[in-house]
């Protein structure tokens, strides 16, 4: 079974060697290089902040627009509060500014013909002065009336409930024909933008900073492709033996607010060879690289290690042991 085993694997690396032969990929240089130490954590996606949508005044709800998990727009009606004091208080105001209305016109009529009179030397010009001022006080009875009921118009339009920002919609605190008191929360929103929470054991603390890269796994996204991130703010507080940092990672929009990541951060630097994983070829479960020139390169046995994909080399994986530094190797 031994000897089977040996010419199996020669007969793959003639096979590799062959293969290498006839091609004429790009060439790359190995080079060791200073890694960060990665160790894996858990982050939590959160809001920046979660703010309720108020009830503006007080009433019944009559209508809920929204409900858990749906999108708004900062200024989108949420609900629409009704009070059937306010529809009185419009008609009651309609019917004094019709009242006063009238008076104003027939104050005018009055200081029309008081002021012909007068000019005629009918009338003395006291009596224009006293028509004048009734008619100045029509005219500002009629106005004070037309702004109160401006001001009740508006309470009236102050009953749709608005989205304070961006975001998504977390919980609903009424049902329709809920009666509420001005102030009392609607509904609450998550901002839209998200950040990841991470929660670090404290060993690791004095390697962590704002302005340090991190990196979610492609998987987590339903990609193949990693996503890379920052972190903004580093706690000073340890809860539980562990320091809280704030990172920022594009495209966390998607996520449910408390969704668990696997995220990777630096816990220290170490030398390490890394190439893209597309200069390796796997035969038999064993992993080659063609190691020479273009047109005579041989295979070679290399031990992968775990994948280390940087914004530079998105494919990037870490060899463990088979090449030197200066080896030249060749893409398959």
């Amino acid at each position: 079974m031994k000897m089977r085993d040996l010419i199996g694997g020669a007969i793959a690396a003639i096979l590799l060697g062959a293969g290498a032969a006839s091609a004429a990929g790009p060439t790359l240089t190995v080079v060791q290089q200073t890694i960060a130490d990665e160790k894996a954590v858990f982050a939590t996606v959160e809001s920046i902040s979660v703010v309720p949508a108020r009830a503006r005044i007080g009433g019944t709800v009559i209508a809920l627009k929204v409900r858990e998990g749906d999108s708004v727009s900062r200024g989108q009606e949420i609900a629409t509060i009704g009070d059937d004091k306010l529809t009185l208080q419009i008609n009651s105001l309609d019917a004094q500014i019709q009242a006063l209305q009238a008076q104003a016109s027939q104050a005018q009529i009055d200081y029309d013909r008081t002021s012909g009179l007068v000019e005629r030397g009918t009338l003395p010009r006291t009596k224009l002065d006293e028509a004048r001022t009734a008619l100045n006080v029509a005219e500002n009875n009629l106005r004070a009336k037309t702004a109160e009921r401006a001001v009740i118009q508006q309470q009236f339009k102050e009953g749709q409930v608005l989205a304070p920002d961006d975001g998504r919609v977390l919980k609903k605190m009424i049902t329709v024909g809920s009666v509420v008191l001005q102030g009392d929360p609607i509904v609450t929103v998550a901002q839209q933008h998200y950040k990841l929470r991470l929660r670090v054991p404290e060993r690791h603390a004095r390697f962590l900073k704002a302005g340090d890269k991190i990196r979610v796994d492609g998987t987590e996204f339903g990609d193949h492709t990693a996503k890379f991130g920052t972190i903004d703010l580093v706690y000073p507080q340890i809860e539980d033996g562990r320091v809280v940092a704030d990172a920022t990672v594009e495209g966390l929009g998607q996520y449910f607010v408390g969704d668990r990541l696997r995220v990777w951060i630096s816990g220290g630097e170490r030398p390490a060879i890394v190439i893209p994983s597309r200069y390796i070829t796997t035969q038999f479960g064993v992993d080659y690289v063609q190691l020479g020139e273009p047109g005579k390169s041989v295979a070679v046995p290399v031990q992968r290690g775990l994948d280390h994909p940087t914004p530079a080399m998105p494919d990037g994986l870490e060899i463990l042991s088979g090449l030197r530094n200066g080896d030249k190797l060749v893409q398959p």
